[in-house]
């Protein structure tokens, strides 16, 4: 059985590859048949099935057969636990510019009411 914790990190070191992300990157312009996929890269064929295999395995692109090509496109719902890892992340980021808001606001009231009634530059 694979835990949440086993699939966060299959996702993940898939994601620590520089070439896996760039495959993700080319997918996510559409489907891409196996050997247009590997043309792409200076790196043999085997070696960028092994790359689109891991990718498969932790659920971050599909296989779709074609009489006898292969087509792999990215599967959306794999990205989900990279969204699900990111959200405390995008409510800590949020909070922070809200305060530096705050805080900008302040200085700027500040310095408005210490000159003493004269216009500020808006």
């Amino acid at each position: 059985m694979v835990t949440q914790q086993d699939a966060r990190d299959l996702v993940f070191d898939a994601l620590g590859d520089r070439t896996r992300r760039a495959i993700l990157d080319l997918l996510r312009e559409g489907e891409m048949r196996a050997g247009d996929l590997a043309a792409r890269f200076p790196v043999s064929r085997p070696a960028i099935a092994k790359h689109v295999g891991v990718l498969r395995r932790a659920g971050l692109v599909r296989e779709r057969r074609e009489a006898q090509a292969r087509l792999y496109s990215v599967e959306p719902a794999g990205l989900a636990e990279v969204d699900r890892w990111l959200a405390p992340y995008r409510l800590y980021w949020a909070a922070r510019l809200s305060d530096l808001k705050r805080v900008v606001e302040a200085d700027h009231a500040a310095k408005a009411s210490s000159m003493n009634g004269r216009p500020t530059d808006e």
